[in-house]
């Protein structure tokens, strides 16, 4: 499987970008799926629902299935954050993985930056970061692509990963 990223700070333009790609490349013929670093603890399940219930009872992992979709929680506990390595095998084979945030991982990446935002480049320091995706002018090493050109990034990211 192909793996490529997206990274940047916050209200930089992550998550819009990553579903614009995933419909641009799947609708090239491509499988796609996807993995997001979360920051924060965050819940699928709600208090009262039957899987919240086992959860809360201590199972260690609860899936939760219906003729549409199935879900397979895990409980860490007291253990660590899984590396995205682990987290990669749990995926079934497709022909490309992107994955929002994890910008320490070696994978390639492409840097979203909104000027508005002010933050630093990731890019400047990052050799893993091989291109941004800004709205503004920048003066980095890589290749910028407009945020909002998503074949020309769709183009890019497939051309990088073989595909």
């Amino acid at each position: 499987m192909k793996i490529y990223g997206v990274v940047g700070y916050k209200n930089a333009g992550k998550t819009g970008l990553m579903e614009r790609l995933v419909t641009e490349i799947t609708g090239r013929g491509f499988t796609v799926s996807t993995l997001k670093h979360a920051h924060h603890t965050f819940d699928v399940d709600h208090p009262g629902k039957d899987s919240y219930r086992h959860r809360q009872a201590g199972a260690h992992q609860v899936l939760l299935s219906s003729r549409t979709r199935w879900a397979l929680m895990t409980e860490l506990r007291e253990n660590e954050e899984a590396p995205l390595s682990e987290l990669l095998k749990q995926l079934d084979p497709v022909d490309l993985i992107l994955v929002e945030g994890y910008k320490r991982d070696t994978h390639p990446k492409i840097e979203a930056y909104r000027a508005e935002t002010n933050h630093h480049i990731l890019a400047k320091d990052d050799p893993t970061i091989h291109a941004l995706a800004t709205d503004t002018v920048l003066d980095v090493r890589q290749p910028i692509f407009d945020l909002n050109d998503t074949k020309a990034i769709a183009d890019f990211i497939l051309q990088e990963v073989g595909l």
